[in-house]
C-alpha cells in the first residue's frame, strides 16, 4: 500500500467523492486531469469536490479513457492509498460500457449482448422488454428502428449503456467545403483542436462516429466545429438553435466560410419558412402549438428532407419535445455543441442516450493559455441592502426574498464605479429583472436589449456595439445564448437564474473571445450580503470553478473607494 504523499492534492474517498486543495503546485494538472471522468460538485475556496458517476466514467470510456488510465490519475494524485472500492467500482462501470451493442444485419437492428446472462438480466426488465422484438438467439434481440433512441434511454438507466453500432442513413448528398479565405477576405483556417473534434465526431464515417457531444467555451468556436463536421459528412444538414440571431449568425458564417451559396442555406423561423439543403431552425418555432393539448405545428421539419446530418447548437437547452423527436431519428447523424454539459433538469443522461457521448473537451484553461479566448478575472462583490430593504426582506417568503436581494437599489451605484474603473472597454449589464434593468439602462443612459425588442432593432443595437457606437449595454436573458458580442470585455451581472450554473458558464462565455492587446476580461457578479441571493450565487460557480476560474470576493465599499 502506497505511503501518505502529501505533497499530492487529492484524497479520494470512499463514497466517489474526491476532495482536491486548490493552493497546492499540483492543482491545474489535477482539475484537468479530473475533468476527463469527474463532476465538479462543490467548489469554495480551498477545497473542491468531485464525484466519480457512472455517468461521467461512460463519456470517459467513450473517448478512449479507460479504467487503467482513471485509477492511475487517482493513485498518482492521491495523498492516501486510494479505497481499493473505488477502483473496484471505476473498473465495474467501465467495463459496462460497451457490453450491450445495436448493429445491423441484413433484417434490421439487432441489440446483442457479450454474454447471455447479461442479456437475460437486462431484457427482463419491464421498461426494455416492452422495446424489444423478437429473441434471434440467448444473447441477441431484433429492434424495431423507431424504438432505437428509447432502447438506448432505458439502457442507460439500467446501468448498462449500449454502444450503437448500427450506422446512419446517409442522407441527401451534399458538398460542402471550407474555404481558405473567407468572403470577407480574411484567412481562415481550422484551429488543430476544431479539427480534431469535428474529426472525433465523424470517426472516418464509420458506425462508431456519428453522433456525439462537443464542447468548447463561448468564443472558442463552436460553429465552426459544426460547419467542419457538415464538410465531413458531406450532406443536407438540419441546425437547431436557440433564437433568430443565432440562426442569422449561423448564416452567415456559413456563407463567409463555406462553399455553400444563399440558395442552399435557409431560415426557419417565426417570420421566415425556407428548407434548404441547409436549414437553420429556433427551438421556439419547433416546439410552437396552439393550446397546451395541441400538436406542434413545425415537428415535421424533421421529415422535410433527408437529412444527413442533424446539429443541436446549445444541446444543453434542448427542450423535452425535441428530445422525444430525437428518440426517433437515431438513424440520422447527430451532433450536440455546448460550452457545458450541465443541464438545470439533470437529463444529462438523456443527451447522452439520445445525442451521443462527449467526443471532445478542451478546457477552457488550456484555450486561454494558448491565446484562443481571453483570460478572464471573476469577481463576486457583496453589495449590503439599505435597512428598509433589509427589513422587507426579512418579513418576505424564500423565493420573493431572492428577487428582493436580487434587485436591490444598492447595486446601481456598484455598476457606475466598475463602469468607471474599466472606462473605455466594451461593457454589458446582465440581468434577469426587466423593471431592475430598465432603471439601470436609465441611470447610465445606455440601450437595453430584452425578449420584447424587435429583431431589426436587436440586429441594429448588435451592429453599433460592435462597431464601438455603444459602449455599454443592458441586457435581459435574451444575450445569453448564441449572440455574437465579440468585442465586449467587460460584464457586469446584477441578476441571474437562482442557481443556474449553465448561465453563468454562458454569460462569462460572452467575454471570452480573443480582444486585441491584453486579451483580458473581466467578469463581475453583484451579489446581496448575507442573503439567499449569495446562497444560489455560489451553485452558480461551480462549473466555472471547475473550469479552473477563481471568484475574487470583494466588498462593495471596496468597489466604491
Amino acid at each position: 500500500m502506497t505511503a501518505y504523499r502529501p505533497e499530492n492534492p487529492l484524497i479520494v474517498q470512499g463514497d466517489h467523492t474526491v476532495l482536491v486543495e486548490v493552493d497546492n503546485p499540483r492543482y491545474p494538472e489535477a482539475r484537468d486531469r479530473l475533468a476527463r471522468f469527474a463532476e465538479l460538485v462543490k467548489s469554495p475556496e480551498h477545497i473542491h469536490t468531485y464525484r466519480v458517476s457512472p455517468l461521467s466514467v461512460w463519456n470517459a470510456c467513450s473517448v478512449g479513457v479507460d479504467a487503467d488510465d482513471i485509477t492511475a490519475t487517482l493513485r498518482d494524485l492521491s495523498k492516501y492509498p486510494v479505497p481499493g472500492h473505488v477502483e473496484t467500482s471505476v473498473r465495474d462501470l467501465a467495463s459496462r460500457y460497451g457490453r450491450l451493442t445495436l448493429r445491423r444485419d441484413a433484417d434490421g437492428l439487432v441489440l446483442e449482448a457479450a454474454d447471455d446472462l447479461l442479456m437475460e438480466e437486462v431484457s427482463r426488465r419491464a421498461r426494455v422488454q416492452a422495446l424489444l422484438g423478437e429473441r434471434l438467439s440467448a444473447t441477441a434481440f431484433r429492434v424495431y428502428p423507431d424504438d432505437r433512441g428509447r432502447l438506448k434511454q432505458e439502457l442507460v438507466k439500467a446501468g448498462y449503456p449500449a454502444e450503437d453500432l448500427a450506422g446512419y442513413t446517409p442522407g441527401e448528398p451534399l458538398a460542402i467545403a471550407l474555404r481558405p479565405v473567407t468572403r470577407g477576405g480574411a484567412a481562415f483556417e481550422l484551429r488543430e483542436y476544431q479539427q480534431s473534434a469535428a474529426t472525433a465526431f465523424h470517426a472516418s464515417g464509420s458506425a462508431r462516429g456519428g453522433s456525439g457531444v462537443v464542447v468548447l467555451p463561448c468564443g472558442a468556436g463552436k460553429t465552426i466545429v459544426g460547419m467542419a463536421a457538415m464538410a465531413q459528412v458531406g450532406a443536407s444538414t438540419l441546425i437547431l438553435t436557440t433564437s433568430v440571431t443565432s440562426v442569422r449568425q449561423w448564416v452567415r458564417e456559413l456563407l463567409d466560410k463555406t462553399s455553400l451559396h444563399e440558395d442552399q442555406v435557409g431560415e426557419y423561423s417565426g417570420g421566415t419558412k425556407e428548407v434548404r439543403p441547409v436549414t437553420v431552425a429556433t427551438y421556439q418555432i419547433l416546439t410552437h402549438r396552439n393550446g397546451k393539448e395541441a400538436d406542434f405545428t413545425h415537428l415535421k421539419l424533421f421529415d422535410e428532407r433527408d437529412w444527413g446530418l442533424i446539429v443541436y447548437d446549445e444541446v444543453h437547452l434542448l427542450p423535452a419535445p425535441v428530445f422525444q423527436v430525437t428518440a426517433g431519428l437515431q438513424a440520422r447523424r447527430r451532433l450536440g455543441l455546448t460550452a457545458t454539459l450541465v443541464r438545470e433538469d439533470g437529463h444529462e443522461d438523456d443527451v447522452f442516450a439520445l445525442i451521443g457521448p462527449k467526443k471532445a473537451d478542451v478546457p477552457w484553461k488550456v484555450l486561454e493559455g494558448q491565446g484562443w479566448i481571453a483570460s478572464a478575472t471573476c469577481t463576486e462583490v457583496r453589495v449590503p441592502m439599505s435597512r428598509d430593504v433589509r427589513m422587507e426582506y426579512a418579513v418576505a417568503g424564500r423565493r420573493e426574498q431572492f428577487r428582493i436581494a436580487s434587485e436591490n437599489p444598492a447595486k446601481a451605484e456598484v455598476v457606475r464605479a466598475i463602469l468607471q474603473q474599466h472606462e473605455g472597454e466594451p461593457a454589458l449589464v446582465i440581468g434577469m429583472y426587466l423593471d431592475q434593468l430598465k432603471e439601470i439602462a436609465r441611470d447610465l443612459d445606455v440601450p437595453i436589449l430584452t425578449g420584447s425588442t424587435g429583431q431589426a432593432k436587436r440586429d441594429r443595437i448588435y451592429e453599433d456595439f460592435r462597431d464601438g457606437k455603444i459602449p455599454v449595454l443592458a441586457v435581459s436573458k435574451v444575450a445569453n445564448f448564441a449572440v455574437d458580442l465579440p468585442d465586449a470585455s467587460l460584464a457586469i451581472q446584477v441578476s441571474g437564474t437562482f442557481g443556474s450554473r449553465q448561465e453563468e458558464a454562458q454569460r462569462l462565455g460572452r467575454i471570452l473571445r480573443p480582444k486585441a492587446g491584453g486579451n483580458q476580461a473581466h467578469f463581475y457578479t453583484l451579489v446581496s450580503h448575507e442573503t439567499v441571493e449569495q446562497e444560489f450565487a455560489m451553485n452558480r460557480q461551480l462549473f466555472l470553478c471547475e473550469q479552473g476560474y477563481e471568484y475574487h470576493i470583494a466588498d462593495a465599499d471596496e468597489v466604491l473607494r
